[in-house]
């Protein structure tokens, strides 16, 4: 049984449904999404379908990211809303994905899944954030800035000895980060680069494109020093 990680998704529901066909994800996996399944992108409607359905065929762990924070504050606020839907944020492009004008458009199921998004999951050798975590600290005490704001840094190994596996932190140039203790897997999916997915056991790793291009290698060959 594989635990396979997927970065920041961002709207790019081709890249996703390729990825999930091309990484073989079956239905002994466990797959740990790192949240951000929202805006920027064009189709955050389909990503949420695609996870939901995938999870009638095998077990998917759905962290929350700092985007689907920003969704639910612009739920309740109308100065959250605004910036939710300001340049840069691309609430705009979640919204449009509905095909309709506001958040009414989109369906309960969606807000669901949402508002179901874990902070963190632990495997024996693993665990897995958005964003960060302060290596000092158990997951359970860690603050929401660090969970789901801060920028992936070079931070000392945890406490746990575990690998941490996160995303947030776009990696331009389309590769994994690897420090050893520590990998992020956001390669800017909706920027023009790659969706990627992490088998966390054997260091392979699978990415896709929205132009339907796919490629594949081992993290073991990116180790950042």
């Amino acid at each position: 049984m594989r635990t396979i990680a997927i970065g920041d998704i961002h709207g790019c529901s081709s890249s996703l449904c390729g990825l999930i066909d091309y990484a073989g994800i079956n239905e002994e996996d466990t797959v740990v999404t790192l949240g951000d399944y929202v805006d920027r992108g064009p189709d955050t409607k389909g990503v949420i379908d695609t996870i939901l359905d995938l999870r009638e065929r095998t077990r998917v762990v759905s962290l929350m990211g700092n985007h689907e924070i920003m969704m639910l504050e612009a739920r309740d606020s109308a100065p959250a809303l605004a910036r939710w839907m300001g340049e840069g944020v691309g609430g705009n492009s979640t919204i449009a994905s509905y095909e309709g004008e506001s958040l009414q458009s989109i369906p309960a199921q969606h807000w669901e899944f949402i508002e179901g998004g874990l902070p963190f999951h632990e495997s024996e050798s693993h665990f897995f954030v958005h964003a960060n975590a302060a290596s000092h600290l158990a997951l359970k005490d860690q603050d929401p800035f660090m969970l789901f704001w801060e920028k992936f840094r070079k931070v000392p190994a945890h406490r746990s000895g575990k690998i941490m596996v996160c995303g947030h932190t776009a990696q331009k140039s389309g590769v994994p980060a690897n420090l050893g203790h520590a990998i992020c897997i956001d390669t800017w999916a909706y920027g023009g680069q790659w969706l990627t997915a992490l088998d966390v056991e054997s260091g392979i790793y699978w990415q896709c494109n929205e132009e339907g291009e796919r490629r594949s290698n081992n993290i073991s060959l990116h180790l950042d020093v």
